[in-house]
């Protein structure tokens, strides 16, 4: 697992570490971690010695971090050129240290690079750039190097403009191809359209972690977790210890959305599936394993619902909700179960003891939350989730699961090829079966979130993704994931 904490707490922490250091130790790490990386990514196109490295330089730390990495580099042979944005603001040792290698000043972007570092600014800005650096961001693309291709760009700590703790681009801002951060990620990294503008995230340890007195912002599930988490059949297992789980999925206008959530919850560690619906019949004939009735008061033991995609919202929907949500049992509503939430008829069925999750995308979110997600995707699903006392897996590229209690995971392997429809009614069927297994509900939403993105990456190997597609990958992806 990874991970990653708010500006404020990593200030602090730096704060305590200093204390400890000789001055300028911190500085020192983080340069020294920074121009390791731009080497090595330097090697990969002919080599340091020789390599044109443009530093875009703001003030404060940031810049001083960018100095000093760039004195290195030019210790090692590089043609490094520093364009100063804030001369009069400029990091005077790490400055000095760069001459002193023999780097130089620019007022100009150059004819060429090989490597730009963004120095811009770090993580104490706010807001998008500003003129003139928005103008120089906006011009890197254009920059060639002595391969002819496009300059790389490495971030320092964050790409310059984004919003560190919630994940947002409010404005201009660097798109990087690797951002070299220190001590510990933060939000930026792993949630929002920022995480994209990150490209690959280097991590460099200046000692940081061990003084982290608070739990971190987000958490990011890794593959050693999965293959850890799932649950595997033992010698003594049937088919209902492994678990069984019911769907009140699909309807006559939308049967595929039954056939979808079945596939899902099939590919899943439980071990029974049971159908309740009118797409009972379409259920049976394309799942043969699966045991279908007519209505959920039907259906027979289960160990967890997932009741909504298809549904409908008429009155026969809204009887088969409030069996539904009348169990004890964990219960996960998607779709037009969240729809049929959004009136307040239900409210008194959701002061319910057992696991609830909800996993909407952003139009349910708006509709249940009364706004959009906004520029804090990771804090407004934390709001919803502690409002509706459900665990929320609140989709997207950056996928985000929230607790009641605060606690916040994204996830790494979605993609936009999941971006088409009847792949979330797949979701909800994968998370069912975990939860029918036993899984907390915080976990198994984070582990169907992580093995649905696989899914789809998977998927879009092949072409043009569609529901079926990733319903089929699963199979293949946990055989992988498990080994």
């Amino acid at each position: 697992m990874r991970r990653a904490w708010r500006v404020a707490d990593v200030r602090a922490a730096e704060k305590t570490l200093m204390s400890q250091l000789p001055d300028g130790t911190l500085m020192q790490r983080a340069a020294a971690g920074l121009a390791r990386r731009c080497a090595l990514l330097l090697d990969q196109s002919g080599g340091v010695y020789g390599a044109q490295v443009l530093l875009l330089v703001g003030s404060g730390d940031n810049g001083g971090d960018t100095l000093y990495a760039g004195a290195a580099l030019a210790r090692r042979g590089a043609q490094v050129r520093a364009l100063l944005l804030t001369p009069e603001r400029v990091h005077l040792a790490g400055l000095a240290a760069l001459r002193a290698a023999g780097g130089f000043t620019t007022r100009d972007l150059p004819v060429r690079s090989d490597l730009v570092l963004d120095g811009i600014v770090g993580i104490g800005a706010s807001g998008g750039l500003r003129a003139p650096a928005a103008a120089i961001v906006r011009a890197l693309p254009e920059l060639r190097g002595r391969t002819g291709e496009r300059a790389l760009v490495v971030a320092v700590d964050v790409p310059s403009g984004v919003a560190v703790d919630t994940g947002d681009v409010p404005g201009e801002a660097v798109t990087a191809d690797v951002t070299v951060t220190f001590g510990c990620l933060k939000p930026a990294h792993v949630v929002g359209p920022a995480a994209v503008r990150c490209g690959l995230v280097d991590l460099v340890d200046i000692g940081l972690e061990p003084v982290l007195v608070t739990d971190p912002a987000v958490r990011v599930p890794e593959a050693a977790d999965l293959a850890a988490w799932w649950p595997r059949p033992g010698a003594t297992s049937d088919k209902y210890t492994r678990g069984v789980v019911g769907l009140a999925t699909g309807s006559a206008g939308y049967p595929g959305a039954a056939l979808l959530s079945s596939s899902g919850a099939l590919a899943g560690p439980a071990g029974m599936v049971r159908y309740a619906g009118s797409a009972h019949r379409e259920v049976v004939r394309a799942h043969p394993s699966v045991v279908v009735a007519s209505r959920v008061a039907e259906a027979g033991r289960v160990q967890a619902w997932v009741c909504g995609s298809g549904l409908g919202t008429g009155d026969d929907a809204r009887t088969e909700l409030r069996s539904v949500l009348a169990t004890s049992l964990p219960v996960l509503l998607d779709a037009d179960a969240i729809t049929l939430l959004v009136g307040g008829e239900h409210a008194e069925d959701l002061r319910r003891d057992a696991p609830l999750v909800l996993t909407p995308h952003d139009g349910e979110f708006k509709r249940l939350a009364g706004e959009a997600p906004g520029a804090d995707r990771a804090g407004a699903a934390a709001r919803l989730a502690a409002w509706t006392n459900a665990v929320v897996l609140l989709k997207g590229d950056r996928t985000i699961v929230a607790t009641p209690g605060g606690e916040i995971w994204a996830n790494p392997t979605g993609t936009p090829a999941l971006a088409t429809a009847g792949t979330g009614d797949v979701l909800a069927g994968l998370l069912g079966s975990l939860l029918a297994a036993g899984l907390p509900p915080v976990r198994a939403a984070v582990m169907a979130a992580y093995v649905h993105g696989l899914a789809g990456r998977r998927a879009a190997l092949d072409g043009p993704v569609t529901a079926p597609d990733v319903a089929s990958a699963l199979r293949p992806v946990l055989a992988d994931l498990l080994g």
